[in-house]
């Protein structure tokens, strides 16, 4: 099962993209000048033609970036439709099958292996389920749609640039429909970028070795800024008198700090006393609670939904021995025309929650605080219809 929202790894240094085609218009003369730049770049003209011919705009690929409506779900919700018994059976089985492999990514990146699991699992079935969209098609759709061009046209690039070195077929590959590839779900600039040859045969096969994947996806991590051999979120239990003001991910103390406030852990015992960490609620101040370190920031890099984020995250720790979160009992979740009226409320004072979509992301959450503390409410970034009545 695929929820992609995303965004490349990191830039190619020094490399020319595709980020100056005007979008929208005329579909093939929107080919013609992404072909006429690829020229200017370097490029044979037979080489750009080959790799062009079989270009077509797809329309499921645009029904599919407008329809992501999942990410509306709460992290409750969210969490318990996607972390289900069998995948947390198959992360175990995997991490046995596997061990080598990811004894290998410790070592060399310092990522966990429940971390790659979680990915695995959740943008794949751990290979299972890998895409059927054309991927320059769905590459070429999405640069063509004026919603985020510069994210997908340097991708193009990218994809041509795999092309030449014979790893990449522009009739054949195929993947998620925001064009990433692979077990682990990334984009061509990722393979670019980041790719290894994890099983020693000369070739980085994202879509059917497991160790070029997994190794590809441990340093993609690392290059993104993970901490190597440090936690990265962990359930804690927090005191009814806590600031609520003072949680939430713009908001950090040592861990230490937090101790002495009161905070414990659910299970296990917290990262070390010197590092910096965020009290995460969320589902507000009634619901789980979660203590994140750096690396939980790291996550945001992979993909920018945050109940996505946060329930990866969490999936991680359960499959390295993590309990069931306790869900407490969280006020209700507002629905999708409350959020959507929240959102224009909370834009109509001068905040940025970005588009009115319904989402609650980590914009709203921050703004939800900030009324929170205006209004003598409990500031837990949890918004509850007492607090959209009020506004």
């Amino acid at each position: 099962m695929r929820f992609p929202l995303t965004v490349a790894a990191a830039a190619l240094a020094a490399a020319p993209a595709f980020a100056n085609v005007p979008c929208g218009g005329s579909f093939s003369s929107f080919i013609a000048n992404l072909k006429q730049e690829a020229r200017a770049n370097g490029h044979s003209a037979a080489t750009v033609d080959r790799f062009f011919a079989t270009a077509q705009q797809d329309p499921k690929v645009i029904r599919a970036d407008r329809s992501q409506g999942i990410f509306q779900m709460s992290f409750i919700d969210f969490s318990r439709r996607v972390i289900s018994q069998n995948r947390i059976d198959n992360g175990k089985r995997n991490a046995q099958k596997y061990d080598a492999i990811f004894d290998a990514v410790e070592r060399n990146y310092g990522v966990s292996r429940g971390v790659l699991l979680a990915f695995w699992a959740l943008e794949t079935d751990y290979g299972q389920v890998q895409g059927d969209f054309n991927t320059l098609n769905s590459l070429l759709t999405l640069s063509h749609d004026c919603r985020r061009p510069s994210l997908f046209q340097p991708q193009i690039h990218a994809a041509l640039k795999l092309y030449e070195r014979g790893d990449f077929d522009p009739a054949m590959t195929k993947g998620a429909w925001a064009g990433e590839i692979g077990m682990v779900q990334m984009l061509p600039e990722d393979i670019l970028v980041n790719g290894v040859d994890g099983d020693g045969d000369g070739k980085v096969s994202l879509k059917t070795s497991p160790a070029d994947a997994l190794m590809s996806g441990g340093k993609m991590l690392r290059g993104l800024g993970w901490r190597p051999n440090e936690p990265w979120l962990q359930e804690v239990v927090v005191p009814s008198n806590l600031n609520w003001a003072e949680t939430g991910l713009t908001s950090s103390k040592s861990v230490d700090q937090w101790t002495k406030l009161g905070v414990k852990p659910r299970a296990g015992a917290l990262g070390p006393g010197n590092l910096n960490a965020s009290i995460l609620l969320p589902m507000g101040r009634k619901g789980p609670a979660f203590m994140t370190y750096p690396n939980f920031q790291v996550y945001f890099e992979w993909n920018k939904s945050f109940v996505y984020v946060t329930t990866a995250a969490y999936f991680a720790t359960r499959l390295e021995g993590a309990p069931v979160f306790n869900a407490g009992n969280p006020d209700p979740a507002l629905s999708d025309a409350q959020m959507k009226n929240l959102q224009q409320k909370l834009t109509a004072r001068g905040h940025d929650v970005g588009n009115i979509d319904g989402i609650l992301g980590a914009l709203t959450r921050a703004a939800v605080q900030k009324e929170q503390i205006r209004l003598g409410l409990p500031a837990d970034a949890w918004p509850t219809a007492e607090l959209l009545q009020k506004l």
